[in-house]
């Protein structure tokens, strides 16, 4: 017998394991089923039904006894932070069975069949009880999907920048996964009332411009130096790393799914430069000195949170220390989309040095949606 009680449904359409018979499922504790709670509330709002009723059968009724289960249950730190996304962990482990044809009936539930939480519930605990061990190895990989669409968020801002100095552009991404941003100039924009990049681009990012402000004029000046680092870079080479990326894209969004594997065909074709480095530590050996006739640019989008607190707090004194270094000449300026505890969506930031007067202040330049449906500057 399931342990939700007969008075309290699951979620609109959920059928309890009392009604079906399937297999008795354990609750987990009230702090790892508020995290997927709370995770099924965020995928609902990014436009995820089925991630959101995942994530919602397993807050209400728990998983079956397993290996996963014991894991979940005992995640380290699950109670006071988030950062480890365990519910994304665990929904890119679903996902890669399906992604690699080894559950049907798990498969059968998603797309492009309809969402119907009562063929997904006991498809769900039965793929987590068929296939427990790769679950729970599957739960030791950070989620990492490399959207491309955040690029839309960060290209305005890198536009206002190529107006303020002409020099060549040096970009260092942190958190670089993949590496797929590195070829954002690549790409083309769609911002509805604007249009940037190469028209024939195979990766296009639709993102609506909103409000009255205008898209930056101009171009950017040539990029001469790419590179980036993650403490688990993922090599493209590998089919089996490239399945790993798709895994953690949303199943019931294909336009995402699409656009991944378009970023990825370029960066096989354009590979970026990915060091196996924690964000501290290589920015400290990359950023001092700065370089003459040169504009670094460190970048960064939707990783910051995910960075221990001791680490975020040494990678920004690596930037502002370098930032005091700065000249006409060598100029540095910290791009970045995060997460700021602020709605709607995640803020853009920017912050400039040149050895001016007003070095190191922070702007808030945008703000956008998390998979950059949409971005609204801030004027």
């Amino acid at each position: 017998m399931s342990n939700c009680p007969r008075d309290k449904p699951v979620i609109a359409g959920a059928v309890s394991a009392w009604q079906t018979g399937a297999m008795t499922t354990h609750p987990l504790p009230a702090p790892v089923a508020d995290a997927f709670a709370h995770q099924a509330a965020a995928c609902r709002e990014l436009g995820s039904p089925l991630t959101a009723t995942l994530c919602a059968l397993v807050a209400e009724q728990g998983l079956p006894d397993s290996q996963t289960r014991r894991r979940i249950a005992t995640w380290p730190g699950l109670e006071t932070s988030k950062a480890d996304v365990v519910p994304l962990r665990f929904a890119g482990a679903l996902h890669r069975l399906v992604l690699d044809g080894i559950d049907d009936a798990l498969a059968a539930a998603y797309p492009p069949n309809a969402l119907d939480a009562e063929t997904l519930r006991p498809a769900m605990m039965h793929a987590v009880a068929d296939h427990d061990r790769f679950v729970a190895d599957y739960l030791d990989l950070p989620p990492q999907t490399n959207e491309v669409a955040r690029a839309a968020h960060l290209l305005p801002a890198l536009l206002q920048l190529a107006g303020s100095t002409a020099l060549p552009v040096r970009i260092m991404e942190l958190g670089a996964s993949a590496g797929l941003l590195q070829n954002f100039d690549k790409f083309r924009y769609d911002y509805g009332r604007f249009c940037w990049g190469d028209a024939a681009s195979p990766v296009t990012i639709a993102c609506e411009w909103r409000g009255e402000a205008p898209f930056p004029a101009g171009d950017l000046p040539p990029i001469v130096e790419r590179g980036g680092c993650d403490i688990a870079p993922v090599p493209l080479a590998i089919d089996d790393d490239r399945k790993r990326l798709q895994s953690y894209v949303w199943p019931d969004q294909p336009h995402r799914l699409r656009r991944l594997t378009a970023a990825i065909a370029m960066a096989l074709d354009h590979p970026p430069a990915i060091d196996m480095a924690g964000a501290a530590d290589w920015l400290d050996a990359r950023l001092t000195p700065l370089p003459e006739g040169r504009h670094t640019i460190v970048l960064h989008a939707i990783m910051w949170q995910y960075l221990p607190g001791a680490e975020r707090a040494r990678a920004e004194a690596a930037i502002r220390r370098a930032g005091r270094q700065a000249t006409p000449d060598a100029p540095l300026s910290w791009v970045r989309f995060e997460a700021d505890g602020k709605q709607p969506g995640g803020g853009v930031r920017v912050t400039r040095w040149s050895g001016a007067a007003g070095d190191g202040i922070s702007r808030l330049v945008a703000r956008g949606d998390y998979h950059g449906r949409w971005v609204e500057p801030i004027t």
